[in-house]
């Protein structure tokens, strides 16, 4: 595979035996069979979410990495669950006709590719976060699902969370008053230093070229592959689209579908000296036309305001909530502690978000009903995000025209 750019590939990866179209019903026996793109970390909690239904089973796996197939082949076994076949290129799982559905766990340039081939393709797809690493890439894959008729899921499964869906609600029902600012942050002290490795060989097992895939090709280095690919621009967009997604859409869920009409962000490297590209430290402001929306974060700083790692809070005019993943308080405003009763929720122990988001996407699969996280919802808020981006990296406030789908 000599030319690995973005059109050229799009031709040769959607190149699918048009009989694959006929495979994507779920089987008689209720059975609904995955096939895995993707092995990597994110890979063993989105399987084990699936795991935890009883009916899924892992038909097949595919990596570009031998190491990565042979450790989740290993942990498959040790779950006792059949070895499921293995591959190195995602369009040979695509067009199997006893896979029903692609689970899509790979690096972020790698989302769209092998979601719209799935759809194509009759199949339904849980794809992870961000959708893509564009607002156009992400657009595509939203429109293939629909142009399709297929069910997809994006894995925000926050989305999924009961004490989440209460603080939405809490917000939508009018208790805050007017919400006119939303704040969210994540400050991460586990994310430290990856140092500053020479260009090398790719390891032993490794198709290099089908990693890069569509990325621009570039030699080898360590700090650019697996879990570090994120801080590159080639495959992702650093923690706006990591850890920003998530929070982000928490906090469009309780604001309703409209767009920023504008994006201003600033931010850079410095507390990081390694060859990472993306901020260790941004914040990014959306004017919506109805209220703010701050996005912040920062690295190797241990815990951010009211003494929390990250968080969602809405500001009305007579209360203000606070949301994480352990649970949300809410808090009156001085002047209307006589009227507002102020509430605090703990999330239960043990509770299992991400198993409960793959049941809906499973109960979803054999309804034919929208998910919770489907990608009207998946793409909007991955674009937000892309578009904070947008602004840091041009070093200008952005205008966004919503219905052309551009920056102005």
């Amino acid at each position: 595979m000599s030319d690995w750019s973005r059109r050229a590939f799009m031709g040769a990866s959607l190149a699918i035996p048009a009989t694959a179209a006929r495979a994507a019903q779920v089987s008689p026996s209720d059975r609904v069979r995955i096939g895995m793109i993707g092995c990597g970390g994110i890979s063993v909690a989105d399987s084990n979410a699936f795991l935890a239904h009883p009916e899924c089973d892992i038909a097949a796996i595919c990596d570009v990495d031998d190491a990565m197939i042979a450790k989740t082949q290993q942990r498959l076994q040790k779950l006792g669950r059949r070895q499921p076949d293995a591959v190195k290129d995602f369009r040979r799982i695509i067009e199997r006709k006893d896979i029903d559905v692609c689970l899509i766990c790979t690096p972020d340039h790698w989302h769209a590719l092998p979601a719209i081939a799935a759809f194509e393709a009759g199949k339904d797809a849980y794809v992870e976060k961000p959708l893509a690493v564009t607002v156009n890439e992400s657009r595509a894959v939203r429109d293939a699902a629909r142009r399709y008729n297929r069910i997809a899921q994006m894995g925000t499964h926050w989305r999924s969370g009961p004490h989440y869906a209460e603080a939405v609600e809490m917000v939508r029902s009018g208790k805050l008053g007017k919400v006119r600012q939303v704040r969210c942050f994540a400050y991460l002290d586990w994310i430290g230093d990856i140092g500053n490795p020479p260009d090398g060989t790719p390891p032993a097992g490794v198709d290099y070229d089908m990693w890069l895939g569509p990325a621009p090709k570039r030699p080898f280095n360590p700090n650019r592959f697996h879990f570090n690919f994120r801080w590159f621009w080639d495959y992702a967009g650093g923690l706006m689209t990591d850890w920003g997604v998530h929070l982000i859409n928490i906090a469009l869920w309780a604001m309703g579908p409209e767009w920023p009409k504008s994006v201003m962000s600033s931010g850079g490297k410095y507390q990081l000296k390694d060859n990472s590209e993306t901020p260790d430290t941004q914040i990014t402001v959306y004017d919506f036309p109805s209220y703010t929306l701050i996005w912040e974060h920062q690295v190797q700083c241990g815990l951010g305001p009211d003494r929390r790692e990250h968080a969602v809070i809405w500001t009305g005019s007579d209360a203000t909530l606070i949301l994480d993943q352990q649970g949300w308080e809410l808090i009156a405003e001085p002047k209307k502690r006589s009227s507002v009763v102020e509430m605090r929720r703990r999330s239960p122990a043990g509770e299992n978000v991400r198993a409960a988001h793959a049941r809906n996407f499973l109960d979803c699969v054999k309804s034919r009903q929208a998910p919770v996280e489907n990608l009207d919802v998946g793409h909007h808020v991955s674009s937000v995000a892309m578009l904070g981006n947008v602004a840091l990296r041009s070093k200008a406030r952005i205008e966004w025209d919503a219905e052309a789908s551009r920056v102005v």
